[in-house]
């Protein structure tokens, strides 16, 4: 799939996200279910911002001395029995597990969720080498089925309701039970247990690699995680370069936070830290293991003004309380990271050409902030892609020349006189005299993007500073008649 997955303008995606009224109505009661049971468990913690500001320090400290920790990491994996391969790029990463394919001579495998693998486009490239990955994690495997994209990092098939489910695997599932949540997941356990154990190939990502001890852990929500890790012979884990801790005290902070932001719970329902292969005498574990450290476009992103963004923990907090996501959902921006976390991260990754308007897609209110569990200043973030956006002129030549000559107007004080006498009956005859400017100024060019939604008065006739020097001047009037009297 890769980073983007829709290369439409983005009116043209939240134009077509805004007519889905099911999903508005799955983010809004996610996001309300998710908030709430996310700030019930905050309160209960009394240093709560101290966890933030820790966890803030920690992955500070490990991207000001990344170079330290991948050695530490790669060396302790090792010597725990692993594999380390490293991948500059996208393409690295998919020809490096190509080969491990190629060299074992199988032909599918089991995968659980995994952000990194989606950024890279893992699925899609294993399908056209022959090779059938098969997404275990139960909204990894709807979004499989249905060939559909994610419209969230932590639930991506918050689209769909169990009836859309239960259609979906009866059409290409041979599913034949009802909409009952229960019984489709027994359907999907059963029909998953076969693959899990005739697998001989796993694939995961890593939520955290520990440095000291040369571990990955892997946190679900419904074990398949630990399955496609531990059964098939050989597994392959896919990670970032910045997903790593100095040590297990560093990783007991981030799980601190993690669970609770991503999904409003304490702990979560499953939780792996594997050291390399299975030792003798262990009764599972794979045999071989490789590690696939990507960067992909990380360490230019590491000596940018945008070096914060590396902090993320992929919890999907900033979604969650997002009032853009929750109108436009996941799908309006067209990306595997959607949300305040994805405009700042898509065109790090892919360029603004790509990207497009992409950090438009935001109010800069703040409250991705305000609950980032790491303390990204993520719409301070926003704002310099915009800067930055204009400065190298990815901007749409209408709109520069509209603000130049805005800020020629606004810098001297004969044109300003001129714009402000001129605008006054201006703007009574583009709204007909009704005194505002209102959703009737659609056929405005240019500016009807930005009027249509809001409701401001027009220009008077009488300027504020001609009242106030009328008001001054009958001030002294009254003041000459006073003392003549």
């Amino acid at each position: 799939m890769g980073i983007l997955y829709d290369q439409a303008p983005l009116k043209d995606k939240v134009e077509r996200a805004l007519s889905d009224d099911f999903k508005h109505h799955a983010i809004e009661t996610a996001q309300d279910v998710i908030t709430q049971k996310r700030q019930a468990l905050v309160d209960q913690v009394e240093n709560w911002e101290d966890f933030r500001e820790k966890a803030a320090e920690i992955r500070n400290h490990v991207l000001e001395n990344l170079d330290y920790y991948v050695k530490q990491f790669a060396q302790n994996a090792e010597a725990a029995g692993c594999t380390m391969h490293y991948a500059p790029t996208a393409e690295d990463a998919i020809d490096t597990i190509l080969d491990i394919f190629d060299e074992l001579g199988e032909t599918s495998c089991v995968k659980s969720k995994s952000m990194m693998t989606e950024e890279i486009g893992l699925n899609e490239r294993l399908e056209e080498h022959g090779i059938h990955p098969i997404e275990t994690d139960c909204a990894e495997n709807i979004i499989q089925t249905a060939g559909d994209a994610p419209s969230h990092i932590v639930v991506p098939a918050l689209h769909f309701d169990r009836n859309a489910i239960r259609d979906l695997y009866r059409e290409r599932k041979g599913y034949t039970g009802t909409n009952d949540p229960e019984e489709i997941t027994h359907f999907l356990r059963t029909m998953l247990r076969s693959e899990f154990m005739n697998a001989h190939v796993g694939i995961t990502g890593c939520n955290f690699g520990v440095a000291e001890t040369g571990s990955c852990t892997l946190v679900s929500n419904e074990g398949n995680a630990r399955m496609a890790s531990t059964i098939p012979e050989t597994q392959i884990i896919v990670m970032g370069i910045e997903r790593i801790v100095p040590d297990l005290r560093s990783l007991d902070v981030m799980m601190e936070l993690l669970v609770r932001s991503a999904v409003g719970a304490k702990i979560t329902s499953s939780f792996s830290l594997n050291t390399g292969p299975a030792k003798p005498g262990e009764v599972d574990g794979p045999k071989t293991v490789h590690i696939v450290m990507v960067n992909n476009g990380r360490t230019n992103i590491l000596a940018s003004k945008y070096r914060p963004m590396l902090r993320c923990i992929r919890c999907g907090a900033c979604m969650n309380t997002c009032p853009v996501y929750r109108h436009i959902t996941g799908h309006g921006y067209g990306s595997i990271y959607p949300g305040p976390m994805g405009i700042v991260l898509t065109p790090l990754l892919v360029g603004y050409s790509k990207a497009e308007k992409l950090p438009y897609a935001c109010t800069l209110c703040g409250a991705c902030s305000d609950v980032c569990p790491v303390k990204i200043p993520l719409h301070d973030l926003i704002l310099k892609h915009r800067i930055d956006m204009v400065r190298l002129g990815y901007t749409p030549a209408v709109e520069s020349s509209l603000f130049t000559a805005g800020a020629k107007v606004f810098s001297n004080r004969l044109l300003y006189e001129i714009a402000t006498t001129v605008g006054a009956p201006g703007t009574q005859i583009l709204t007909g005299n009704s005194g505002h400017i209102d959703s009737g100024s659609v056929w405005i060019p240019v500016l009807n993007g930005w009027t249509y939604s809001r409701d401001l008065d027009v220009m008077k006739h009488k300027k504020f500073r001609t009242q106030l020097a009328e008001y001054q001047k009958q001030k002294q009037n009254r003041h000459q008649d006073q003392e003549d009297a």
